[in-house]
């Protein structure tokens, strides 16, 4: 995640609402009206099949306690508002309580095309229908419970299980490779380009994840493709801790993007 922002966190009145502005919603609306016919024809059956499950409003910006509403009906969980940077330790612990933390404020017009960190856009267009699919849900909680028993100087070889799959998965799906992650769902530039034939494409390992560094300020170089999501769900049962040592005895594979520039 990016080390600061320019963006200040929108902070919750007492009914768990946030004040968003007629400019805010707008916003959501054109990003809504732009991403949805991307994601109807390039993401995954099981994406596709929460996103009308979630039903999120097309003209204003949602608010968590409506989501909430939906996905403790559906699988158990919660949207929380947070800042738009917290620790690898507080994402884990609220992933484990099955509580996804939703950066609370929404991009400005200047930032419309990308944006570095996540916002409220990319957190509930994206990472909700997947929430509303048990079998996902729990892969997030699992997530979430390995990160809770981690050193913090195993956070980073973790989230990269998360960084694949979750948020830029990829799976096959009759004969076509479709977006599975919130990254494509939410961005029409990396949805484009995961399926451009440019980046490299590697079948699901989580041993070969774990040791695959990434950025997060550029289109992803490499991307991972499950064939099914059995495999997603059975690598939740695996020890991931386990796999962690074996990664890092191995070591990191050398990166496939040029360095970050200062």
């Amino acid at each position: 995640m990016p080390k600061s922002t320019k963006y200040a966190a929108k902070t919750p009145g007492p009914d768990g609402r946030i004040p968003y502005s007629a400019e805010d919603d707008a916003v959501w609306a054109d990003l809504f009206a732009r991403q949805e016919p991307e994601i109807h024809k390039h993401m995954a059956r099981p994406y596709l099949e929460g996103f009308e499950r979630i039903a999120l409003p097309h003209e204003r910006v949602p608010q968590c306690v409506e989501v909430t509403e939906r996905l403790q009906a559906l699988t158990g969980w919660s949207v929380a508002p947070v800042p738009a940077l917290i620790g690898f330790g507080t994402f884990f612990d609220m992933l484990a309580n099955r509580v996804f933390p939703a950066a609370s404020f929404i991009r400005s017009r200047e930032d419309f095309d990308y944006i570095e960190e996540p916002d409220i856009f990319h957190e509930l267009f994206g990472h909700t229908p997947l929430l509303t699919d048990p079998r996902f849900a729990a892969f997030s909680q699992a997530i979430g419970q390995a990160g809770s028993q981690c050193e913090a100087s195993d956070y980073k070889w973790l989230i990269r299980l998360y960084w694949f799959t979750v948020e830029f998965g990829l799976m096959e799906e009759d004969g076509q490779i479709k977006g599975l992650g919130s990254g494509l769902a939410s961005s029409p530039e990396e949805l484009e380009w995961s399926r451009s034939g440019s980046p490299e494409l590697r079948p699901f390992d989580v041993i070969d994840i774990l040791r695959t560094p990434y950025r997060i300020d550029i289109p992803q170089p490499v991307y991972f493709v499950l064939r099914d999501a059995d495999e997603l769900f059975s690598s939740a049962q695996r020890d991931l801790m386990a796999d962690i040592r074996t990664a890092q005895s191995l070591g990191l594979h050398a990166p496939k993007y040029p360095p970050k520039v200062a």
